[in-house]
């Protein structure tokens, strides 16, 4: 029999488990927590690799407390050539002692690296020596190169990931111009060829990214070749088709005008005054699948005539090149290229020398590159052949050069013959 306490303590239970119940109900659910991102596991926001020296797929990686996982890597890399009709009256007056050789052995690279590739604030630099062979184009030493170039900081930018698809970043940046990479062990080849002479490297300016699916646009303004003032705007556009087919246009304008002519000689140097006051137009294709790699593009450069700048004529330059590589093994590959410039004007004509080989000239090269590869270690070996046509010839009679090769500038071949071998970490 039921008491009147017995049911006032019923009661009272009741009502307390009511009010818990609703207290549950009405109190949102808990939020799922996301699983915290492995640890040294990012996408690295470079150096970017072409195919045949890979990048370090375990990359050295240290927790820095509030800044996250900081990444550190670099290249410790070395050289040696022989070449016919090197460039004997080359020279600049911010190193007078530096000289194009018939023979060098350098360092090619003596680089570090750190950067931080994850959350909203991200950043890399770049630090330390290089040497930047070209063809066609004299080679001096690698810290003569280092200090008339872009000093011992070549890259360094910050960068902000607004989020999944926006970022924005701003420093010293790399080109988004042409198809080639800036240092050596970047590339297919040692040498970079004829065509990557008339674009610019490293630029300092702001970079604008949008990445969705198969496509990719970045826009920036920057100084182009080095100039330290602001007036280029450039861009790239990369479209993936498929697993293995990307096809991209970049260029670049210089919408201001630079006096690069007036400039101190390491400015000449770093900033060549008909290339600062261009526009460039390149458009490429890469097919990489399995053990093949195909990159064809075609180059347009113009420059308009300005006399206030130096310039007394218009020209233009056009070009095509074709890089291809086929790793046998995991351990060894043979890279190749060839490519064909020429530019506007008349042998000996007042049109500007934008190749370096005279008003009117073309030039050709073959490359050939075997590569092996031994987990983070490389070795390989080039043979570069250029041949130049119409060149504007010189006379020793009566002082004046040509625009070619050789002691004279009037040799049309030059042959290189290359190794390097080093490690990226």
């Amino acid at each position: 029999m039921l008491t009147r306490s017995t049911l006032a303590g019923f009661t009272a239970v009741l009502l307390s488990s009511t009010s818990l119940l609703a207290a549950d109900l009405a109190a949102p659910a808990p939020a799922p927590v996301p699983p915290p991102a492995e640890p040294c596991k990012a996408t690295l926001l470079g150096p970017t690799y072409g195919g045949v020296i890979k990048a370090n797929p375990s990359p050295t990686c240290f927790a820095a407390g509030p800044l996250g996982d900081l990444y550190v890597g670099g290249a410790v890399t070395g050289y040696g050539y022989v070449q016919t009709n090197p460039f004997s009256n080359f020279a600049t007056p911010a190193a007078p002692n530096e000289r194009d050789r018939a023979a060098r052995f350098d360092f090619s690279n003596i680089q570090g690296i750190i950067q931080k590739p994850e959350g909203g604030f991200q950043f890399y630099i770049q630090a330390g020596g290089y040497s930047i062979p070209q063809l066609g184009f004299p080679t001096i030493g690698t810290f003569a190169q280092t200090d008339l170039l872009f000093g011992p900081v070549p890259v360094a930018f910050g960068k902000i990931q607004l989020n999944d698809e926006w970022s924005v970043q701003g420093g010293r940046m790399f080109t988004l111009i042409g198809s080639e990479l800036l240092f050596t062990y970047q590339n297919l080849n040692i040498n970079r060829g004829l065509l990557f002479v008339q674009e610019n490297f490293i630029n300092q300016g702001v970079q604008v990214n949008y990445a969705s699916g198969p496509l990719s646009v970045s826009l920036a303004g920057t100084d182009g070749f080095f100039s330290n003032e602001i007036t280029w705007f450039t861009g790239n556009v990369a479209y993936k088709l498929d697993d293995y087919n990307t096809i991209g246009v970049n260029g670049g304008l210089n919408l201001g005008r630079t006096n690069a002519f007036a400039r101190s000689p390491r400015y000449q140097f770093a900033t060549p005054g008909f290339q600062q006051n261009s526009g460039i137009f390149d458009i490429n294709y890469t097919y990489a699948n399995g053990p093949w790699i195909i990159s064809p593009y075609f180059q347009f450069t113009n420059v308009e005539r300005d006399p206030r700048v130096g310039i007394n004529a218009s020209a233009s330059t056009y070009g095509g090149a074709l890089l291809a590589a086929y790793s046998f093994t995991d351990n060894f590959s043979l890279a190749g290229r060839i490519e064909y410039t020429e530019q506007t004007g008349v042998r000996g004509g007042a049109t500007p020398n934008l190749l370096g080989f005279g008003s009117g000239s073309n030039a050709f090269s073959v490359t050939v590159t075997p590569t092996f590869t031994f987990d983070r270690y490389f070795f390989r070996v080039e043979y570069a052949h250029v041949e130049l046509g119409n060149i504007t010839r010189g006379n020793l009679a009566e002082g004046t050069l040509g625009s070619g090769f050789g002691r004279t500038g009037n040799r049309t071949t030059q042959d290189r013959y290359m190794v390097e071998t080093g490690i990226t970490f």
